[in-house]
């Protein structure tokens, strides 16, 4: 749910408010709009009671003993592959290039819930200057913490890639949904009910929100809303076929840069 129109003004000395709220639906955009003559101090409440009609998600359900077991061994053989002909090489020059380019930590690791909501310690390649704000608070345009490498890694998601080692360990698989830090899972779990069902199954370096074009900052309760509710589902319908399409989509939206990442 993304608020586009929010407009108070000035009635008989009480201040009004007009609210258009718009919701994404799998084929199009609809458009639901409620007129709310209210005074000044009943327009937050409004706002969460419109809220929490979209906050409600069915609980998803776990995969089988032998969809685990497929989906695991699909990620250990495309990992390994992927190390020794690609990240062999590719690694130590993203690593050069990021000690020449700040000082600091090659690698980047942040406390984040993995399956059964445990937490773990999620690889990234460094992209920001060390910094105290980095657990709780995300990159925005023009954040001044980034690095000059480090932009380039993030709007490539190429600083997503250790994250290949955390699905050789176990921790995380090539295909989910994204894990957040604790700080923003606690967050987006007190707004929206069932959030923390998207840990029935491991983390992805890759998930269908993502492929779908949601990447980047959260900056609307409609972003994360959206991003939970495609988890579900793909937790609800997850397949090999499914795992596939979500590479191939998210290689195409890499390709063609329609998200906002920082």
């Amino acid at each position: 749910m993304k608020n586009i129109f929010n407009n108070t003004k000035k009635t008989n000395g009480n201040n009004s408010a007009t609210l258009l709220y718009v919701i994404k639906t799998n084929r199009s955009y609809q458009t639901m709009a409620e007129i709310l003559t209210v005074t000044s101090v009943n327009v937050n409440r409004e706002k969460r009671r419109v809220k929490r009609r979209f906050k409600k998600l069915k609980k998803a359900r776990f995969l089988n003993p032998n969809q685990d077991k497929l989906k695991r061994t699909f990620d250990i053989l495309v990992s390994s592959l992927l190390f020794v002909f690609v990240f062999s090489w590719l690694f130590p020059l993203i690593a050069l290039v990021i000690r020449l380019d700040s000082k600091g930590p090659i690698l980047f690791r942040q406390l984040r819930h993995g399956k059964g909501n445990v937490p773990f310690y999620c690889y990234k390649f460094r992209t920001m200057r060390p910094n105290s704000e980095a657990d709780f608070k995300q990159a925005t345009k023009n954040d001044p913490r980034v690095t000059r490498f480090g932009s380039f890694l993030r709007k490539s998601s190429l600083d997503e890639l250790p994250q290949f080692i955390n699905v050789l360990i176990g921790e995380m698989s090539i295909v989910g949904p994204r894990p957040h830090a604790l700080p923003m899972n606690d967050r987006f779990s007190a707004e929206i009910n069932n959030f923390m069902y998207r840990h029935t199954v491991r983390p992805g370096i890759t998930g269908l929100a993502q492929a779908k074009g949601f990447r980047g900052e959260t900056k609307t309760f409609y972003d994360i809303y959206s991003r939970c509710k495609l988890d579900i589902f793909y937790v609800d319908n997850w397949s090999v076929l499914l795992d596939m399409k979500i590479i191939i989509w998210t290689v195409i939206s890499l390709a063609i840069k329609k998200t906002e990442v920082y």
